[in-house]
């Protein structure tokens, strides 16, 4: 359902998969079906549109569960792995680790910490050599159920490792820098919702003094932290947990990040919307660098566009979707990090979450045109 209602009174078992944020800007709301009359009489008397999307989301997901399985079956059978198609952890694991051994001189695994469910947070690291080179920082998957973005990460791996020594501007970067991606940033919540609740999207930890499970872990950063746009009710899907970084996948990337001391460049994979921000979101005011940013993010989305015709809007979070506090590229550019800027993949609500597994090629392709837009000009604007 698609409307045009900001907040009211509405019951609180609706799942927003786009949330309120501004006056005559429309929100994404998946409704139960016992609540479904309810709703439609509380839109109606308050004369305010809507649009169905998604007539049964239960039918979509069992389709999506039943094309997995045979895609699993498929790859058995020929040995080798489909990345037009979503995967359970391990199989994405064992991809990384394929990927490392076709490309031992450029890609190396490095483990980061462990999730609160004690899985592995891995890392691919690019490079062709050196010590302490600047770097860039990628991470897909902190939202469970964002599903387009892990599969993108994956594929951006295997594009990166590919392409080194044959795309110019690609090799141009990794001559230069060392590129770290995490495909899957919160795997706990990923593994929960294929094997649970396919709209999970928090981690998994344990809440003191709640039956209800799990941190919203891009409202855990320390970037004004438990303000605006974040929730403190342990049962919400914003909910900013007990203090930053309790989250250990969040606090696992801090670590990381500051004990490398040279990244430059801060970018995270999010879906859906159609859209590549800037900080802030905790606050509404222009970083210092918001001219600059704005550049950047407007040449990456023009050669996003350029391959399919996919529209892009950009700007500051705060802007351009809603106010948002505890975000990882607020805290990545308030830590130093100029270069920070966050993607939310297709689409624009037509399947949401349940983007169609042939559509995540198209996805990662063009994105890939953003992301190595993005690169090149962190390369040739060194700080």
């Amino acid at each position: 359902m698609k409307n045009d209602v900001h907040k009211s009174r509405v019951p609180s078992r609706l799942d927003f998969w786009h949330f309120p944020s501004y006056r005559n800007h429309s929100v994404d709301v998946q409704v139960p079906f016992a609540c479904l009359q309810t709703i439609k009489v509380f839109l109606e008397s308050h004369h305010i549109k809507y649009s169905v999307l998604i007539e049964d989301v239960q039918a979509r997901v069992d389709e999506e569960t039943r094309e997995m399985e045979l895609n699993q079956r498929g790859e058995r059978s020929r040995n080798s792995f489909n990345f037009a198609a979503y995967h359970p952890l391990e199989s994405i694991y064992k991809a990384m680790d394929d990927i490392v051994a076709h490309y031992p001189q450029l890609v190396s695994k490095v483990q980061i910490g462990e999730s609160y469910e004690k899985r592995p947070l891995n890392v691919l690291k690019f490079s062709t050599g050196g010590t302490n080179r600047p770097a860039i920082w990628i991470d897909a998957g902190i939202h469970a159920r964002e599903w387009v973005t892990q599969a993108t990460g994956l594929w951006t791996a295997n594009q990166i490792a590919c392409d080194y020594g044959h795309d110019p501007v690609l090799t141009s970067v990794l001559d230069a820098m060392d590129v770290f991606l995490l495909p899957v940033a919160n795997p706990d919540g990923y593994v929960f919702s294929q094997t649970k609740n396919r709209m999970w999207r928090k981690t998994r930890s344990k809440v003191a003094g709640s039956s209800c499970v799990g941190v919203d872990p891009n409202r855990n950063w320390d970037a004004g932290f438990g303000g605006p746009g974040a929730s403190s009710n342990p049962c919400s899907d914003s909910y900013h947990g007990p203090s930053a970084n309790s989250e250990v996948e969040v606090r696992s990337i801090v670590d990381f990040v500051r004990s490398h001391g040279n990244v430059k460049a801060f970018i995270s994979i999010h879906s859906y919307s159609q859209l590549m921000m800037y900080p802030y979101g905790y606050k509404c005011s222009n970083p210092k660098d918001s001219e600059e940013l704005d550049e950047v993010v407007k040449a990456a989305t023009s050669a996003l566009t350029s391959l399919y015709g996919t529209k892009y809007k950009v700007g500051p979070i705060c802007s351009v979707i809603y106010q948002a506090s505890g975000g990882s590229i607020d805290w990545s550019y308030d830590y130093g990090i100029k270069y920070s800027f966050a993607f939310e993949l297709r689409d624009t609500g037509r399947h949401g979450f349940l983007l169609p597994a042939n559509q995540i090629i198209p996805t990662a392709e063009e994105t890939w045109l953003g992301l190595k837009t993005t690169m090149e000009y962190v390369r040739g604007h060194p700080y």
